[in-house]
């Protein structure tokens, strides 16, 4: 069976490598980074390439495409793909909208009844500075469209929430995607993520986990795309599982429907736990990243079967399990990310630290540089990933991993997990 993975950061190489273990599978993945090219063909094709990668597909004679970030599901690479007669896992523009426009999001949640922060919608400048004023601090800032992960500001007095507005939508820091705000109140209580696969009709709930935004210990600094996971998710019990799926989940999958929208691949609520219950913060329409790498290292069954399922509206067929045992992802991140990072330095070590036992090692932005050795090339670097007896035990083997890599400006957090040790 040939699969062709889109993207080339570590959820994208977790991904690559949980499909690997089925057997006579041939991998591609766009791009790609060093860690990918042990188990897939790198393929010169930037994920946001739609008519490339459809062309690709199509010549290669691909049997199921694997979309990783949300841009191409936004762009509409599922849609021309299956006009094609290609099997493709992930949702059409249509419901890639639910990322892709936070607005519409919550016009979904709101058809859907779907527990949420209170919002409202600006496409004006001096009406939105106006709005802050009036939810009070602190105060969420949102920039409508795709932002990579770092168009959210929870600002914590009024004066950093406008100059998070004019940043958005008069700097256009975030280009288009900044022409509507959304202002939402600040939710307090405790982060989870929590993913499902579905077919349009049927759900496989994924192991939850927690992630980490903030680039420095402590929840301090900007935020980042994600600078570490672990999985199970604490605050997520059984009977809380019950209510995400009952009261967020499945409302949101049928009001897409009633829109018309089929939606088929990964839908991901980002949550806050709160006294009175969960409630969406975000919805994205891709696995999460680093939540992934986590939540694949405790994946046990057919995970390749499970997307060729889904893809073909059959996932009713699917069981997936998880190891018992948690995991833990620490990311190493380059100096000046999220902003500007600087690559090109040679990172040691990874062979060490990849043969410690229950140690995985992902990479996001790596490349074969001089020699054939690893280079910096990217903001996130690696996902180091350790699964052990109990979360303690997980910490202090990734942690352990971290300590066998090196390159000059290195850095990472050191509070990944430490709640639920």
């Amino acid at each position: 069976m040939k699969v062709l993975v889109v993207g080339n950061g570590g959820r994208e190489h977790a991904l690559a490598w949980r499909i690997a273990f089925a057997r006579g599978t041939k991998i591609f993945i766009t791009k790609g980074n060093f860690g990918t090219d042990e188990i897939a063909d790198a393929v010169n094709i930037e994920p946001t390439d739609i008519p490339a990668i459809v062309n690709f597909a199509t010549q290669q004679n691909v049997d199921l495409v694997v979309v990783g970030p949300e841009a191409p599901l936004a762009k509409g690479v599922a849609d021309e793909l299956e006009a094609c007669g290609i099997k493709v896992f992930g949702p059409k523009k249509d419901g890639a909208l639910i990322e892709a426009s936070k607005a519409f999001a919550h016009e979904i949640m709101e058809q859907a009844k779907v527990p949420c922060a209170r919002w409202e919608v600006y496409d004006d400048v001096d009406d939105a500075l106006r709005a802050v004023e009036r939810f009070g601090a602190p105060v969420v800032v949102k920039a409508d469209g795709l932002a990579g992960g770092k168009g959210v500001v929870v600002a914590k007095d009024i004066q950093e929430a406008q100059r998070a507005i004019k940043r958005i939508m008069v700097d256009r820091v975030f280009g288009s995607s900044g022409e509507k705000v959304v202002i939402e109140e600040f939710l307090e209580g405790k982060e989870a993520s929590f993913m499902v696969m579905t077919d349009g009709e049927y759900i496989v709930p994924l192991a939850p986990a927690r992630d980490y935004k903030r680039l420095l210990d402590g929840d301090e600094g900007p935020n980042t795309g994600g600078m570490g996971a672990y999985s199970p998710a604490i605050t997520i019990t059984k009977p809380v599982e019950e209510v995400i799926l009952q009261k967020i989940i499945k409302p949101t999958i049928n009001a897409l429907r009633l829109r018309g929208v089929l939606y088929r691949g990964v839908l991901y609520a980002g949550l806050m736990i709160t006294k009175e219950g969960p409630k969406v913060l975000e919805f994205n329409c891709r696995f999460g990243d680093p939540e992934t790498q986590p939540v694949l290292t405790r994946l046990r069954g057919a995970f390749l079967e499970a997307l060729l399922a889904c893809s073909e509206g059959r996932l009713n067929e699917v069981q997936l399990s998880f190891d018992e045992r948690p995991a833990v992802c620490v990311v190493l991140s380059a100096k000046g990310y999220p902003n500007k990072p600087e690559v090109g330095d040679v990172i040691e070590g990874i062979d060490e630290a990849s043969r410690m036992p229950n140690i995985v090692l992902f990479h996001a932005g790596t490349a074969r540089g001089d020699m054939g050795k690893p280079v910096v090339a990217g903001g996130r670097v690696l996902g180091v990933t350790a699964i052990g007896k109990d979360f303690a035990d997980a910490r202090n083997k990734a942690y352990e991993a971290c300590e066998k890599i090196y390159w000059p400006t290195m850095h990472y957090r050191k509070d990944i997990g430490e709640e639920a040790a």
